[in-house]
Protein backbone atom coordinates (compact mmCIF):
# COMPACT_ATOMS: atom_id res chain seq x y z
CA UNK A 1 0.00 0.00 0.00
CA UNK A 2 1.34 3.43 -0.94
CA UNK A 3 1.59 6.17 1.65
CA UNK A 4 -1.46 8.09 0.40
CA UNK A 5 -3.68 5.13 -0.47
CA UNK A 6 -5.81 5.49 2.69
CA UNK A 7 -7.04 8.84 1.40
CA UNK A 8 -8.08 7.28 -1.89
CA UNK A 9 -9.85 4.47 -0.04
CA UNK A 10 -11.67 6.98 2.13
CA UNK A 11 -12.82 9.00 -0.88
CA UNK A 12 -13.88 5.91 -2.82
CA UNK A 13 -16.41 5.13 -0.06
CA UNK A 14 -17.88 8.64 -0.04
CA UNK A 15 -21.28 9.36 -1.52
CA UNK A 16 -22.14 12.62 -3.19
CA UNK A 17 -20.24 14.86 -5.51
CA UNK A 18 -18.02 16.83 -3.14
CA UNK A 19 -16.04 16.31 0.03
CA UNK A 20 -14.24 19.00 2.03
CA UNK A 21 -11.62 17.80 4.48
CA UNK A 22 -9.48 19.72 6.93
CA UNK A 23 -5.78 19.03 7.13
CA UNK A 24 -6.46 17.37 10.49
CA UNK A 25 -9.05 15.07 8.87
CA UNK A 26 -6.60 14.09 6.15
CA UNK A 27 -3.82 13.46 8.67
CA UNK A 28 -6.16 11.24 10.66
CA UNK A 29 -7.05 9.28 7.52
CA UNK A 30 -3.38 8.92 6.57
CA UNK A 31 -2.23 8.16 10.10
CA UNK A 32 0.60 10.69 9.81
CA UNK A 33 1.15 14.42 9.37
CA UNK A 34 0.97 16.09 6.00
CA UNK A 35 4.25 17.60 4.83
CA UNK A 36 4.57 21.37 5.36
CA UNK A 37 4.37 21.96 1.61
CA UNK A 38 0.87 20.40 1.54
CA UNK A 39 -0.28 23.02 4.02
CA UNK A 40 1.23 25.96 2.14
CA UNK A 41 1.18 25.24 -1.58
CA UNK A 42 -1.76 24.58 -3.88
CA UNK A 43 0.62 22.79 -6.28
CA UNK A 44 0.99 19.91 -3.81
CA UNK A 45 -2.69 19.16 -4.42
CA UNK A 46 -2.38 19.23 -8.20
CA UNK A 47 -4.34 16.74 -10.28
CA UNK A 48 -1.45 15.60 -12.45
CA UNK A 49 -1.63 11.89 -13.14
CA UNK A 50 1.77 11.77 -14.81
CA UNK A 51 4.11 13.81 -12.70
CA UNK A 52 6.24 14.02 -9.61
CA UNK A 53 3.31 14.47 -7.23
CA UNK A 54 2.57 10.82 -6.57
CA UNK A 55 0.08 11.69 -3.82
CA UNK A 56 -2.52 12.71 -6.42
CA UNK A 57 -2.76 9.15 -7.67
CA UNK A 58 -4.68 8.27 -4.51
CA UNK A 59 -7.59 10.62 -5.20
CA UNK A 60 -7.44 10.43 -8.98
CA UNK A 61 -7.46 6.65 -8.82
CA UNK A 62 -10.60 6.68 -6.71
CA UNK A 63 -12.49 8.96 -9.09
CA UNK A 64 -11.95 12.32 -7.39
CA UNK A 65 -10.07 15.53 -8.21
CA UNK A 66 -9.07 18.45 -6.03
CA UNK A 67 -11.35 21.40 -6.72
CA UNK A 68 -9.80 24.33 -8.59
CA UNK A 69 -10.73 26.64 -5.74
CA UNK A 70 -8.73 24.62 -3.22
CA UNK A 71 -6.88 26.83 -0.73
CA UNK A 72 -4.76 24.58 1.50
CA UNK A 73 -3.23 27.59 3.19
CA UNK A 74 -6.63 27.97 4.89
CA UNK A 75 -6.48 24.43 6.26
CA UNK A 76 -9.00 22.69 4.01
CA UNK A 77 -9.01 20.76 0.78
CA UNK A 78 -12.12 20.25 -1.35
CA UNK A 79 -12.42 17.15 -3.50
CA UNK A 80 -15.06 16.73 -6.20
CA UNK A 81 -16.02 13.73 -8.27
CA UNK A 82 -14.17 13.56 -11.57
CA UNK A 83 -16.39 14.00 -14.61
Amino acid sequence: MAKHDPLGEFLSKRRGGACTLSHANIEEILGEPLPPSAKRHRAWWGNEADGEHVQCRSWLGSGWVVDDGCQPEHGVVRFVRAK
